[in-house]
């Protein structure tokens, strides 16, 4: 018997979210899709899947979408964790309840599915978990200050996590977008990357969709960079 494969994805309406959700399931995964628009319930339909119009910020609307996956298939493979956009300023004119907003739409965005889905991955003894998080979470600009603050807390939170879940089979990394043409493009930005152009949406979801994959099945607690040579490693 052939066992169908599972995929959530949160805030995947439109953008990055809502590519990966198309290309997992151009790879045979079952959908179930979060969004606050309603464009995510609306695509998880067109992909044969079941969809929930509710935030990633809310642990109702989350355990809404997974018990709807639950019911429909039993099981839940993988997990992609997508957001919105978060509170951008000068780094000292950000108010306390924007730093809070920040860190519900860049960290806790991650924290709350994850606590829901973990232990239906643990009796699976297996699971995948992908975070869309950013090139600018290691090397911070002023542009995003909120999302590369909190991003950097979630690469921590993410090596913990891989730590904790690695003898469960459960795995978990970053995808961490550079330009990406779901951007308003620029030239000066366009010229800033080596590979001189932005990236596209598809090439993200083709990286989350090998994280998800068996051909991944031994790379956890990584954060991957997608950026065209933006942000070079040693």
């Amino acid at each position: 018997m052939t066992v169908e494969k599972v995929a959530l994805v949160t805030a995947g309406g439109s953008g990055m979210g809502a590519d990966a959700a198309k290309r997992l399931a151009a790879d045979g995964f079952k959908l179930a899709i979060l969004s606050s628009s309603g464009k995510g319930e609306a695509l998880a339909k067109e992909l044969g899947g079941v969809g929930v119009t509710g935030s990633n910020q809310s642990n109702d609307d989350i355990k809404r979408l997974v018990d709807l996956a639950m019911q429909a298939w039993g099981r839940i493979d993988v997990l992609v964790n997508s957001a919105g956009h978060g509170p951008r300023a000068p780094i000292l004119d950000i108010t306390d309840e924007d730093w809070h907003k920040g860190m519900d739409v860049y960290l806790m965005n991650v924290i709350r599915p994850t606590r829901i889905v973990t232990p239906i991955m643990q009796a699976q003894r297996s699971g995948a978990i992908v975070n869309i998080s950013t090139a600018w979470a290691f090397e911070p600009s002023a542009m995003f200050p909120t999302s590369a603050v909190f991003r950097a807390g979630l690469a921590s939170f993410t090596k913990i996590f891989a730590d904790t879940y690695a003898a469960d089979n459960i795995r978990m990394n970053n995808v961490l977008p550079g330009w990406i043409d779901s951007l308003p493009a620029t030239e000066e930005r366009r010229e800033s990357v080596p590979m001189k152009r932005y990236g596209t949406s598809e090439e993200i979801a083709a990286t989350v969709a090998f994280l998800a994959s068996e051909g991944a099945g031994y790379i956890t607690g990584q954060n991957i960079k997608v950026d065209g040579g933006l942000g070079r490693s040693v």
